[in-house]
C-alpha cells in the first residue's frame, strides 16, 4: 500500500484545515515497516542450509559438488524470502512487533521535531503498515490536559479505513478527529504560530 502525490496533497489540506482552529500542530508519518532487522531470518536460513546437506547424505547418493550447490541454493532463497518484510514480521512476536513500532513511533517523534515546538502542542498520528500499528503520541503540553483516550476516537477511525486499503482516508479522518480535540483544548489565538511541516513524511 502507497499514497499518491495526490492524497499526499489532501492529508496536507487537511492538516492545515484542521490546525486552523488550534494553535497545536499534527505531524504525520506513515512507514512501510518499523524494523529491519534481518538476523532472525538470516539465522533460519542458515540453519535450515547447514542441516540440509545431512538429510541428503542420509536418503540420497548425490556428488558432494551437487549438495554444495542445492545447500547454497537454499540458503539463498530462504534469505531472501524470509527478509521480505511480511514474513520478517510474522517471524516476531505479536508484543515484540508492538513494541518495535512503539519506539520507532516514539523516534519520528523526536525527528520530526515536535518537541521543539515552543508551547509544547504538537502531536503525532504515527501509522507502521507491516507492524499493524498506528499510535497518536502528544507532546507534554498536550498530555497534561488530555487523557490519552480521547485520541481513541482519531485512532479507531484511522484503523477502520485503513483495513480497507484507505491510506489517505484513514490519515484524514484521523486529522480532522485530532483537530476537534486539539480546537476545544487549546483554541486558535492571534498569537498562534505554525512551527511544522503541514506533509505527511513516508519512511
Amino acid at each position: 500500500m502507497s499514497v499518491s502525490a495526490q492524497d499526499r496533497q489532501r492529508i496536507s489540506a487537511a492538516i492545515r484545515a484542521a490546525e486552523a482552529g488550534t494553535s497545536g500542530e499534527i505531524v504525520c508519518v506513515l512507514a512501510q515497516t518499523s524494523s529491519d532487522a534481518t538476523g532472525l531470518p538470516i539465522l533460519l536460513a542458515a540453519t535450515a542450509a547447514l542441516a540440509f546437506p545431512w538429510l541428503l547424505v542420509a536418503v540420497t547418493a548425490m556428488p558432494v559438488t551437487r549438495i554444495l550447490l542445492l545447500q547454497i541454493i537454499l540458503f539463498v532463497g530462504l534469505a531472501v524470502t524470509l527478509c521480505l518484510p511480511r514474513m520478517r514480521v510474522a517471524l516476531v512476536p505479536r508484543a515484540m512487533r508492538r513494541a518495535i513500532a512503539h519506539r520507532a513511533a516514539m523516534e519520528q517523534f523526536m525527528i520530526r521535531g515536535i518537541a521543539r515546538k515552543k508551547d509544547r502542542t504538537g502531536i503525532l498520528v504515527f501509522v507502521s503498515l507491516a507492524e499493524r500499528y498506528a499510535r497518536i503520541i502528544a507532546d507534554e503540553g498536550i498530555a497534561a490536559r488530555v487523557h490519552q483516550k480521547e485520541w481513541q476516537g482519531a485512532v479507531d477511525a484511522l484503523v477502520t479505513h485503513m483495513s480497507g486499503g484507505r491510506i489517505a482516508d484513514g490519515f484524514i479522518a484521523a486529522i480532522e478527529a485530532c483537530g476537534r480535540v486539539l480546537a476545544s483544548h487549546f483554541p486558535r489565538s492571534a498569537a498562534s504560530q505554525d512551527e511544522l511541516p503541514d506533509r505527511i513524511f513516508l519512511i
